[in-house]
C-alpha cells in the first residue's frame, strides 16, 4: 500500500494503538515484519499511519500478539476499513488539517462530551457568532478564510442533524453565555438558538454559574470523543496554534474525571434554559 505524506489523526491513532498493541505484547517491528511478510521500515510506517494497512493484516497482527479483546479488533478494523471520503476532506488545502481531523473525530465518536469556559460550544453556534469569534483571532485571518471556516463549522453539526445523531453532552460555563461575540443582537440570537437546541432528545446543555466558584481546567476548551471501546476514546483541547489530540490512558483517565466534575456541578438541563433566557432577557 502507498505512504500517505500528511496521515490524519484518524490515520495516526491506528498505527499507535497497533504499536500499542506489540509493544504489550513484548515483541518487535522484526516479528511484525516477518508475519506480514514485509520489511521492518514499512512497519514502522504503519505504526505512524503514514502507510495504510488492511483489516486482514490488523486481524493477523492481533491474534499473533495473543490480544483476545474481540470488541477492541473490531474497533481497529473499522478504523482502517472506513477511510471513504469525508464532507470535511471538501476543505482539505484550503483549512488547517486540525480542523479537518476534528470534524473527523466528531463524525465517528460514539459519544461527545465537551465544556467550554468563554465560547458557546461549536457544535452549537449560529453562523454570526462564530464569524465573531474567528475575526477575534489574531494575526487576523483574511474575509475569505474566515468565511471558509465558518462555512465548515456550519457542516460540523450535520453530527446533529443526521439520521443517527451523535449523543452531545456540552457543558457551558455561565460566562460563555454573557460573552457578546458580535455584539448584543447576535448574542441574543445565539442564546436562543441555544436553548431551542437543547430541547433535542440527543443533545444535553448544562450551565455551571458562576457562584460555583472555581473549577478544574479552567481556561480550556476540551472535547472529549467516545469511540466504538473505551480504548478509542480521544481528547482534543484548543489551543493558540490549533488542536491538539491526546488518548494517554491517563490523560483519558483526568479529563473523564473532568467531564463528571461538571457534570455534577452544573445546572440541569431546565435550570440551564432558564439562566440563559434570563442572561438574554438581560441583553
Amino acid at each position: 500500500m502507498p505512504t500517505r505524506p500528511a496521515p490524519t489523526e484518524r490515520q495516526k491513532r491506528l498505527g499507535a494503538e497497533l504499536r500499542k498493541m506489540r509493544l504489550a505484547a513484548d515483541l518487535t517491528t522484526e516479528y511484525a515484519a516477518g508475519l506480514l511478510g514485509l520489511d521492518r521500515t514499512k512497519v514502522s510506517n504503519m505504526e505512524s499511519g503514514v502507510r495504510a494497512t488492511s483489516p486482514d493484516r490488523i486481524r493477523i497482527l492481533a491474534s499473533n500478539y495473543d490480544c483476545a479483546d474481540e470488541a477492541y479488533v473490531d474497533a481497529l478494523v473499522t478504523l482502517a476499513d472506513s477511510r471513504k471520503r469525508g464532507w470535511w476532506d471538501n476543505f482539505k488545502g484550503t483549512l488547517p488539517q486540525g480542523l479537518l481531523d476534528v470534524a473527523e473525530l466528531e463524525w465517528f465518536a460514539s459519544r461527545l462530551r465537551s465544556y467550554q469556559t468563554v465560547h458557546i460550544p461549536g457544535l452549537l453556534q449560529l453562523s454570526g457568532y462564530a464569524r465573531a469569534v474567528f475575526d477575534s483571532a489574531l494575526p487576523q485571518l483574511p474575509k475569505s478564510e474566515v468565511e471558509l471556516r465558518v462555512l465548515q463549522r456550519l457542516q460540523r453539526q450535520q453530527v446533529l442533524d443526521r439520521d443517527d445523531p451523535v449523543e452531545y453532552v456540552a457543558y457551558v460555563h455561565e460566562w460563555a453565555l454573557r460573552m457578546q461575540f458580535g455584539g448584543r443582537r447576535t448574542t441574543r440570537e445565539q442564546l436562543a438558538y441555544l436553548c431551542e437546541a437543547s430541547e433535542r432528545e440527543h443533545v444535553e446543555l448544562r450551565v455551571l454559574p458562576v457562584e460555583a466558584g472555581a473549577f478544574p481546567g479552567a481556561g480550556h476548551a476540551v472535547l472529549y470523543a467516545s469511540g466504538a471501546v473505551p480504548q478509542l476514546d480521544t481528547v482534543q483541547l484548543d489551543s493558540a496554534h490549533g488542536g491538539e489530540f491526546t488518548h494517554a490512558d491517563a490523560q483519558l483517565a483526568k479529563y473523564r474525571a473532568h467531564m463528571d466534575w461538571w457534570h455534577s456541578h452544573t445546572l440541569s438541563p431546565e435550570r440551564s434554559r432558564d439562566l440563559i433566557h434570563a442572561i438574554a432577557q438581560q441583553l
